[in-house]
């Protein structure tokens, strides 16, 4: 059954430390899809027709994409599988040009993010957190998810971040002490979350309010 080989793929390389998580899903559907139509090995035409069942063209290049990236790795094993052809066109979304931001640049946005908000907490937290991020290069995903434990004489302890990785960021002293200012404000404010950062709720932040944060920031120093 083609969903046999599906799971073997996915757990080559989940094995390698790729999630997979949504196409993992797409290639189920695929190969449910295939083998309802009694197509238990894959079938060009078959995942032509499961690729443009939904979504727009960019969505059907995307779904035929992973069918094409796991008939490559089961061909190697029987070759009887076919290659698709990629009909769509191609699945890449274009990139954004990237924005390099000087030091004035990232001193005026963490001192606009100390001056937003309502409450005293809101405007130490993402003056706090816009500031790690610069000086770490942590992702926001990585930052958010610090506990009191991770932060240890040695630096910051980011745990299975990605490909289920941990590492350890040293810290400059002056960032060290930063974050000790910041957490005596917030310590009593949350004192039943040990999460480094909080919103107003006493909850751990969520990337996309951080994100809104971030535009308002950019916003008030009129970067973009």
């Amino acid at each position: 059954m083609l969903a046999q080989a599906v799971d073997s793929y996915l757990s080559v390389r989940r094995a390698c430390g790729i999630e997979l998580k949504s196409q993992g899903s797409l290639l189920r559907s695929f190969a449910a899809f295939s083998d309802a139509k009694g197509k238990h090995h894959v079938c060009s035409d078959v995942a032509i027709e499961w690729a443009g069942l939904t979504g727009s063209a960019d969505r059907h290049a995307r779904r035929l994409g992973e069918v094409i990236r796991f008939s490559r790795y089961i061909r190697a094993e029987d070759p009887t599988h076919e290659l698709p052809p990629p009909v769509f066109g191609s699945e890449k979304w274009p990139r954004a040009v990237p924005y390099i931001f000087s030091r004035e640049d990232i001193q005026r946005l963490v001192q606009a993010a100390a001056e937003f908000g309502c409450h005293a907490l809101y405007r130490k937290t993402y003056s706090a957190l816009f500031a790690l991020l610069a000086c770490t290069g942590l992702r926001v995903s990585e930052a958010i998810k610090l506990r009191y434990e991770d932060i240890t004489p040695d630096g910051l302890v980011i745990r299975c971040s990605k490909f289920r990785k941990s590492r350890l960021v040293p810290l400059h002293e002056t960032v060290q002490a930063g974050i000790e200012r910041y957490l005596e404000r917030r310590r009593p404010y949350a004192p039943f979350d040990d999460h480094v950062f909080v919103s107003l709720r006493r909850k751990p932040l969520h990337i996309n309010t951080v994100e809104a944060a971030f535009r308002t920031a950019v916003d008030k120093i009129g970067l973009q």
